[in-house]
């Protein structure tokens, strides 16, 4: 099997259209970038205070005064702008971003997600996840299916909510499920596991689509 994040960026990545306005929040999304379709041009914003990043620049071409919201460096695209976090969180709460897409804790069948914090450890603080799944358009939840085997996609989510009903799409290396009102639904699986290995790795009672395809 190809690398397991690569599987999760590279699918997630079909999801974005031309013109879109999109959040990559730390960690496993911000690969999505690498991964864009040809002909799909997309504006990254950062909500530290800036759209249009660029690709990550080459080692020791690093500019001190570029990081993302992750506190990693970045390049910008010709046109990029730079904006202080009053205006960064106006787009956000606005309805401005088309898409944000984060990783998870947890998340459940009713689209509650959990990613901040787990009691009684360190946490360096909430950062923009609570304003970006209530102010994005779609919600696309990036991460692995499992944590070293236990459930991660639950019934109800047992981690402090980050934000109630707020998600659209979740993508692990398994395969693709979306959050309906009747639940949530298998649409896509990947050709390297079974119906039966991804329900045994999910809390949640999944619904099989009846269009269910291959993962792409």
């Amino acid at each position: 099997m190809a690398d397991v994040k690569e599987i999760i960026a590279r699918r997630v990545a079909m999801e974005l259209k031309d013109g879109d306005v999109v959040n990559l929040g730390i960690g496993l999304p911000t690969m999505v970038a690498n991964y864009i379709p040809e002909g799909v041009d997309i504006t990254l914003q950062s909500e530290n205070g800036f759209l249009g990043i660029g690709p990550a620049p080459e080692k020791g071409k690093e500019d001190m005064d570029l990081v993302n919201a992750g506190a990693q460096y970045v390049t910008v695209k010709p046109g990029a702008m730079f904006f202080d976090s009053a205006t960064s969180f106006g787009i956000i709460r606005g309805g401005h971003v088309d898409a944000t897409i984060l990783g998870s804790l947890q998340v459940d069948q009713e689209g509650n997600l959990a990613n901040w914090i787990v009691p009684g450890k360190m946490v360096p603080g909430m950062g923009g996840a609570m304003d970006l799944v209530v102010g994005a358009k779609k919600v696309i939840i990036a991460m692995q299916h499992t944590n070293k085997g236990a459930h991660k996609i639950l019934k109800k989510c047992t981690l402090p909510f980050t934000a109630v009903k707020v998600v659209d799409l979740i993508v692990t290396e398994m395969g693709v499920m979306e959050v309906r009102p009747e639940g949530l639904v298998l649409t896509e699986l990947h050709p390297d596991y079974t119906v039966e290995q991804v329900q045994e790795a999910t809390e949640a009672e999944l619904i099989i689509s009846q269009d269910l395809k291959p993962m792409e």
